[in-house]
């Protein structure tokens, strides 16, 4: 490993005071920054080249659509389609044995599509449903874990900014082929939990939701129609090749700021400020962490460090399936203690070379990459919808974290699928000949 890399007490200084600063509390993007230019000043190399890598990097018009997600997020949310999207789910299975949990696991398929936030979905749909299976008779933490794993559905089924990050960290990565790879696996996750659910209300004899009725389906699609609407502009446009990804993010939040002012008439003139801040506050955190994590990955590459870590894996097993159960635990652990675009920034340029070697494609990859993050935004101690899920609950974070743990065997059930079975994220791109 030694031999592979060129300067193993650089890359000691790299990792060592990275985590030194993880351990001070510096937060991550900061840490990734000060780290890289430590190292850069122990080998002596110019800091101008670093730099002007990381402001070339963060000028890649794709992630252009970043703020236009976040921004349509907001605008949906204020916008009141999260109880439109609930009375939709409750049609079509609120029949079921445990019928509310099963909502809870479509309503956020269907607000997954349209927000592309695992954040806004808990924090959207979250006030709206756990209340309403409390009074049904679950208890408030296996509501508050459904609503918190289902959640996670806002990374995957496309809309998917972290998809995005991913695709542009790859490149050459079509993003209309993860769109279409993350709607079948999106669905494969939400039936893990929907059956996590049905096994939990016959254990617990949770009641039946409402009687199923053509009528009260027609009823409540009418009412949804605008965000689906909204799915199909980003969702349709991308797969047409009308519109690139920046494109269909920006006439979807477009659309969604009049119906939310327009149509619904919830959102007030005087939300914009707060809709604004928030969003050029998210977009400022994830290029500045971008820009950071660009200049570490830079120096990663300059040590041959994805050569070292590659050529180790190797050594260990020739197995294909073994490897990727090492990298997946990797991502996982990593997600308990980073954010995700801080992951996908740095393990991207390590993992993807190594996982090409046998064979997967980049676009299976990334499906699974972000399922890997979407769980990790479920665990402590950096589990942002795990916090979002006991404010809104009002339980506290010890018992939302011990209660997320048997919808997390679900998930990684859903995970595993994706990982070892390629026509799952691959069959909708390879029918489209996106790829």
């Amino acid at each position: 490993m030694n031999a592979i890399m060129t300067n193993p007490e650089a890359v000691v200084i790299l990792i060592g005071s990275f985590l030194v600063m993880l351990a001070m509390g510096v937060e991550i993007l900061y840490g990734l920054g000060f780290s890289a230019i430590l190292t850069i000043a122990f080998l002596g190399l110019p800091m101008t080249s670093v730099f002007q890598t990381m402001i070339t990097d963060i000028s890649n018009t794709s992630l252009m659509a970043i703020p236009f997600f976040i921004l349509m997020g907001e605008f949906m949310s204020f916008g009141g389609l999260s109880d439109r999207l609930v009375d939709l789910a409750d049609a079509c299975v609120g029949w079921m044995r445990g019928g509310l949990a099963m909502v809870n696991c479509v309503d956020s398929m269907f607000f997954g599509g349209i927000s592309g936030s695992p954040v806004a979905d808990c924090a959207s749909l979250g006030p709206i449903v756990i209340p309403m299976m409390e009074k049904q008779g679950y208890s408030k933490e296996f509501s508050t874990a459904i609503t918190m794993a289902s959640s996670i559905n806002g990374m995957i089924i496309p809309p998917s900014h972290n998809m995005v990050m991913y695709a542009v960290t790859a490149g050459g990565v079509s993003i209309a082929a993860l769109y279409m790879g993350g709607i079948i696996a999106g669905i494969v996750l939400g039936v893990c939990l929907m059956v996590y659910c049905y096994i939990m209300a016959v254990r617990h004899n949770f009641p039946y939701g409402t009687k199923f009725s053509i009528r009260h389906v027609g009823k409540a699609l009418y009412h949804s129609v605008t965000g689906i609407i909204a799915m199909l502009i980003v969702v349709g446009g991308v797969f047409a090749g009308i519109m690139t990804a920046t494109e269909a993010a920006a006439a979807a939040a477009i659309y969604c700021g009049i119906v939310a002012f327009f149509v619904t008439r919830q959102a007030k003139v005087k939300d914009l400020g707060g809709i604004f801040k928030r969003t050029l506050k998210q977009t400022a955190t994830v290029l500045f962490l971008a820009s950071c994590a660009t200049a570490f990955s830079w120096v990663v590459t300059y040590l041959r460090i994805p050569q070292a870590i590659s050529a180790s894996l190797l050594g260990l097993t020739d197995n294909k399936y073994v490897i990727l159960l090492i990298i997946n635990l990797i991502l996982l652990v990593m997600g308990c203690f980073m954010n995700t675009a801080s992951i996908i920034l740095i393990t991207v340029p390590i993992f993807l070379p190594i996982v090409k070697a046998f064979g997967m494609h980049p676009v299976q990859f990334g499906i699974m990459m972000v399922m890997n993050l979407g769980i990790g935004l479920l665990t402590p101690p950096v589990g942002t919808v795990l916090f979002v899920g006991s404010s809104i609950s009002g339980l506290p974070l010890e018992k939302c974290a011990k209660a997320i743990l048997p919808p997390l065997v679900a998930m990684l059930l859903a995970l595993l699928l994706v990982t070892v079975i390629p026509g799952i994220t691959m069959f909708l791109p390879s029918l489209f000949n996106f790829v």
